[in-house]
């Protein structure tokens, strides 16, 4: 007996479900052993280095982060002051940086004899010898790079909730005799808990699974732990059951997250709600917040777009050489196939939760956008090791290889970017009435035909919007892309890595510039809700 179409539609959110989480799973299990001799010395030397340069890292950036973002949404929450509105947009624009390029960037300016050391001692005729900026190949070095990267998480949230906070709120706490700053730190900021704590634990995620410039720095976390245990030592088990401990930190801070902010609501949303007048400032008063807001978007974008550019230009390379058109052919395939095919995969789920309603289907399709979260080189490791056991299994016996191919990178490209394809069709659904539906069942069209003839059509532009976050966000995946890719295929993330891995920084521009200017494409949408937005 054939399954209903909608039984069927129903099955797919599970068996996407069970992909997704296949190798998480076999990562997860991995913890239970057997462990080698490789291990031991990882537990005897190495590991609890791993451990307490993961934590300080964690907490330096969050807590620089944490203070950039809150105080960059106070002031253009509240305050009027010259540059106001483009400081509003331009805050997130270091959201395009990558961090690693960041690092690479970093590097250039403030090594030794980099450019700013340079400019320094030519400035000033001083010896070739004197070092005026500190080395910045070290943790304090790697928290300035990751805050300055990733504070917009905390910016973006923070100030959405500070734009729905109502004035009476502030006001009924200057009558009872608290001063300006107690408003703040009593008041705001409680209500404003569970926005920004969602940021920072999407700067934690990001923190610890970022690898590019980690490396680049020589800090040991778990991340380089993974990598030169598989690529050092040979030893992907021992890679696993490393990754798992990781795994593991991320799902505690996860629940954390879920546990601080759940029920608690940070909006107002009865008759007293008023908007909160801004306060004029202007003259020399002004040159505060405008500082307050101008810093981070220097040291996050102008600085390392300035350095790529210079260096471009200074040793007058060939961009547009054949390595270059390689690369970035290699890049924009698999950007375009990943944005495509999580777009349409995100719609068929989306669709399948709108057609068969019920709160377990809703709920497996909130847990697949936890992809998001999971560190790129944990997915690789849990595909890696899945693709190995297939291969043994039965697919090699087809004379195809799953291990090193395309497939891995696809599949992991679009775990990690599901939650970005799913929230632009989430959003676009939410403008479809559901008596649409019903009346295009009355006249016969349900299943494929429902979501190809009607849905599709009113879904373009979301769609659309889908593919290009996904893009943007596959550009810049650079640990995934190291492990899982092919033997001699490079992207433009893949061959900034090896440049920067060699100190030739300045061949690493080209395609450094081309990364930043693809993670712009997310941003330009969002600069549009952004300068749309209003008190409401």
């Amino acid at each position: 007996m054939r399954a209903s179409p909608r039984i069927r539609w129903k099955i797919l959110p599970f068996f996407v479900a069970g992909l997704f989480i296949a190798p998480v799973v076999i990562v997860f299990f991995s913890i239970l052993g057997p462990y080698s001799g490789n291990w031991q010395h990882l537990v005897d030397y190495v590991l609890l280095d791993y451990v307490s340069t993961s934590l300080y890292l964690v907490g330096g950036v969050t807590l620089l982060a944490l203070s950039i973002g809150i105080s960059t949404a106070w002031v253009v929450t509240n305050y009027n002051f010259t540059g106001k509105a483009i400081f509003e947009w331009a805050l997130i624009l270091p959201l395009a940086i990558p961090t690693y390029i960041l690092a690479y960037t970093f590097t250039g300016l403030f090594d030794s004899y980099g450019d700013a050391n340079n400019l320094i001692r030519k400035l000033f005729d001083l010896e070739q010898t004197y070092i005026f900026f500190p080395n910045v190949r070290n943790i304090p070095g790697a928290i300035i790079v990751f805050a300055f990267t990733l504070y917009p998480y905390v910016y973006l949230v923070t100030r959405n909730s500070f734009l729905n906070q109502s004035r009476s709120l502030k006001e009924a706490g200057r009558l009872l005799g608290l001063s300006q700053f107690q408003v703040f730190y009593k008041i705001i900021l409680p209500l404003a808990r569970p926005a920004f704590i969602g940021g920072v634990m999407l700067v934690i995620m990001e923190t610890l699974s970022d690898f590019g410039a980690v490396d680049h720095f020589a800090v040991q976390t778990f991340t380089t732990g993974i990598f030169r245990t598989w690529y050092g030592l040979y030893d992907l088990d021992t890679a696993m059951q490393l990754s798992s401990l990781l795994l593991l930190v991320i799902t505690m801070f996860y629940f954390i997250e879920r546990r601080m902010t759940k029920g608690i609501k940070h909006t107002t949303n009865n008759s007293t709600f008023t908007t909160s007048a801004e306060i004029e400032i202007k003259g020399l008063k002004a040159f505060i917040p405008f500082l307050v807001c101008f810093i981070p978007i220097f040291i996050g974008f102008v600085l390392p777009i300035t350095q790529l550019i210079v260096w471009a230009i200074e040793t007058n390379i060939n961009i547009l050489n054949a390595r270059f058109l390689t690369t970035s052919l290699n890049t924009i395939v698999l950007a375009v196939s990943s944005g495509i095919i999580c777009a349409f995969v995100a719609l068929l789920i989306n669709f399948s939760v709108r057609i068969n309603t019920g709160d377990l289907l809703s709920r497996v399709k909130s847990f697949l956008s936890i992809g998001y979260a999971l560190p790129g080189l944990v997915l690789a490791v849990g595909i890696m090791k899945l693709f190995v056991y297939l291969d043994q299994s039965f697919v090699s016996e087809f004379g195809f290889v799953l291990t090193g191919s395309l497939v891995g990178l696809l599949l992991a490209y679009i775990i990690k970017a599901y939650a970005l394809a799913n929230s632009a069709i989430e959003s676009g659904y939410t403008r479809i009435s559901t008596s649409i539906d019903n009346s295009a069942q009355l006249l016969g069209s349900s299943g494929w035909r429902l979501l190809s003839k009607i849905h599709f059509p009113l879904m373009t532009t979301s769609f659309l919007t889908a593919v290009l976050l996904v893009i943007s966000e596959v550009v810049k995946e650079l640990p995934a892309t190291l492990v899982l890719r092919p033997f001699n295929f490079e992207t433009l993330a893949v061959t900034t890595y090896m440049y920067a891995a060699e100190e030739r920084m300045q061949q690493a521009a080209g395609p450094a510039i081309a990364i930043v200017l693809i993670g712009l494409i997310p941003l330009i949408f969002l600069t549009k809700m952004i300068r749309s937005s209003r008190r409401n």
